[in-house]
């Protein structure tokens, strides 16, 4: 099943943190490899790196580098493959009066406003919270990126905004964003659905969901988009939804 390519990648400078405070479980340290800031990345290039697992924050390209820990796994959905389940077609059900429109990756005051309500409702004082305009300017692109906006509207609303980055065979979903007060919609659920839809109709292969760790509920949940694959370190493999005990 292997489909990974490696471009020349030779020359790409990558550099490994000291062990840090991991941001999912209270128990590890975490340790991650990036690529050097300092390289002038291409297109091309981080998207030969997505193949490999590694995703976009901010203007860094990264990817755990664990020395004893290996729960954060690189996952992809086959969009051409994938088949809702029960929940899933519910939420559709209910959000089927919200339309989105593909924008690109500019500075937006409405979508900033959104984003700073957001952090303020979900994540603040517990370290996610900056809300600096150049924070969030870098949370939706890169020099060297290809990125685009998902704008959610409800009766010419803005509800929700998703962060995806481009490639060649498909979508990285980088992040999303969404008002509190919608909070009961399952928007989370629906973005990464109409981000499926809209790579079918870009008639590409995958959605890059980032990493799944069965240990968090912050990562779990992305088990739940099947069929799935994950990225052992070599090629990628069929993931199967674990089962609860």
């Amino acid at each position: 099943m292997s489909d990974v390519d490696i471009p020349p990648l030779d020359e790409i400078g990558f550099r490994i943190t000291p062990e840090h405070e991991c941001s999912y479980l209270d128990d590890r340290q975490a340790i991650t490899l990036f690529v050097d800031p300092n390289y002038p990345v291409v297109m091309q290039q981080y998207s030969a790196l997505a193949k490999l697992g590694f995703r976009r924050s901010g203007k860094n390209i990264y990817r755990p580098h664990c020395t004893d820990c290996g729960l954060c796994i690189p996952v992809r959905v086959p969009v051409d493959e994938f088949k809702p389940n029960r929940s899933q077609r519910r939420n559709k059900t209910l959000n089927k009066d919200i339309v989105f429109k593909v924008k690109d990756a500019v500075f937006n005051q409405e979508h900033y406003d959104l984003y700073c309500r957001y952090m303020k409702g979900r994540h603040s004082g517990g370290g996610m919270d900056n809300d600096e305009p150049d924070s969030y300017e870098n949370l939706i692109k890169a020099d060297w990126s290809t990125s685009k906006l998902l704008e959610f509207k409800l009766e010419n609303k803005l509800i929700m905004v998703a962060v995806i980055d481009c490639f060649d065979d498909g979508v990285s979903a980088v992040y999303t964003f969404f008002d509190p007060e919608y909070s009961n919609r399952g928007l989370g659920v629906f973005g990464v659905l109409s981000e499926i839809d809209y790579v079918q109709s870009l008639q590409l292969d995958w959605l890059y969901l980032g990493y799944w760790n069965p240990k968090t509920n912050k990562m779990s949940y992305k088990c739940n988009y099947q069929p799935m694959e994950f990225f052992d370190g070599q090629e990628w493999q069929w993931l199967e939804k674990p089962k609860l005990s």
